[in-house]
């Protein structure tokens, strides 16, 4: 199976299944001297595992990672860094009855079709759980991207059809959807129990806005960064749609509307979304990507098995209603990824002067003088 690594210099490649004794991700290209210790990963991933929320898998997994290189007294030594999480609580059985039938909406189909082989265990490579892995290695790439002042921050902004107050919602706020609308957040629960009950599951939009973003990141043409982020976050299973900035509302104005005019202390609107031909503009980078229901529902649906045979289906088991809040982490990690990824690129062309002033910077003069 090919396509399991992302990136340019910052490479990352995950491996694993949802079901098999381990998952987890190498990252090659991460800069010595980062201060990394497992607890830095850690706090990451406890934000994705299952068992936690209402509508939430009651699949208990602690999601414990360890690194088992590229780290000497916790910080990074340039060399490949390895990350793995063993499952622990994979209950297999569950999915006996999915032998031979495709489950709608999933992986099943186009995986048999593709490789005549699969893993009829929540799915094996094309589960959700993957995405530990992403958040592992996301979390790597949020401290080498923290160096440069870059921060980023995911919030729901739509859940079940029920949508925000833009005007009061956030990226930091004291709940699982990281929504400051309360009214919104409340309905959203509701929302999430009904649809339990009912033996359904939901979708929703998030946002990501990236902030301290410097200008100049991203290459021109085929890598700008707004399509190596729209791949990114499109690699997410759940991913539907990815816009940025007015996004598809651009479509509806006028060219004065949606130009960003400038003046000379700062762009007067972010229309954009920090980012015009591919590279960022210093502003916010605001993206928004739509996330389906989640496929696994206990209502019965039509399907077929491998033979062609027409029955019926109810997927029962332990599985979320919804992905959203345990999708925020994942869309920061794969956000983080691709910054870390533009970052260093764009550090690896700098001019020869322009990087030693840098590496000055960093208290190195002695290897340039």
């Amino acid at each position: 199976m090919a396509g399991n690594t992302f990136g340019t210099v910052f490479r990352v490649t995950t491996w694993g299944e949802s079901h098999g004794p381990a998952l987890g991700a190498v990252i090659d290209g991460c800069p010595p001297g980062i201060a990394l210790s497992e607890g830095d990963i850690q706090n990451e991933l406890d934000r994705r595992r299952p068992g936690t929320g209402s509508g939430s898998s009651s699949r208990k997994e602690g999601d414990r990672v360890r690194i088992l290189s590229g780290t000497f007294e916790d910080t990074t030594t340039g060399t490949p860094l390895s990350l793995v999480i063993e499952n622990t609580d994979a209950v297999s059985r569950d999915y006996e009855h999915l032998r031979t039938v495709f489950r709608p909406g999933h992986g099943d189909f186009t995986y048999y079709k593709k490789f005549g082989i699969r893993d009829h265990r929540g799915g094996g490579r094309s589960s959700g759980r993957e995405t530990a892995a992403r958040v592992a290695a996301g979390a790597v790439a949020k401290r080498v991207i923290a160096g440069h002042g870059i921060c980023i921050a995911a919030s729901t902004i739509e859940l079940g059809g029920i949508a925000a107050d833009t005007a009061r919602s956030a990226t930091k706020a004291a709940n699982e959807f990281a929504c400051t609308d309360t009214e919104a957040v409340a309905a959203w629960r509701n929302r999430i129990t009904e649809a339990k009950t009912a033996g359904n599951s939901l979708g929703g939009i998030v946002e990501i806005i990236v902030t301290g973003c410097p200008p100049g990141l991203g290459e021109p043409v085929f890598d700008k960064i707004d399509a190596d982020l729209a791949k990114a976050l499109m690699s997410i299973g759940t991913v539907k749609g990815v816009e940025m900035g007015a996004g598809f509302r651009a479509a509806r104005l006028t060219g004065t509307e949606c130009n960003d005019e400038i003046l000379n202390t700062g762009f007067l609107s972010n229309n954009a979304g920090g980012i015009l031909a591919g590279i960022s503009t210093g502003q916010d980078m605001v993206i928004r990507i739509a996330c389906k229901p989640i496929p696994s529902v206990e209502k019965p649906q039509r399907t077929v098995d491998i033979d062609g045979r027409e029955t019926m289906i109810s997927t029962t088991g332990r599985h979320d209603v919804c992905v959203i809040p345990r999708i925020l982490p994942v869309a920061e990690a794969m956000t983080a990824i691709v910054c870390a990824d533009h970052l260093l690129r764009r550090e690896a062309s700098l001019p020869f002067e322009d990087e030693k002033r840098r590496t000055n910077e960093m208290g190195h003069e002695k290897l340039l003088t």
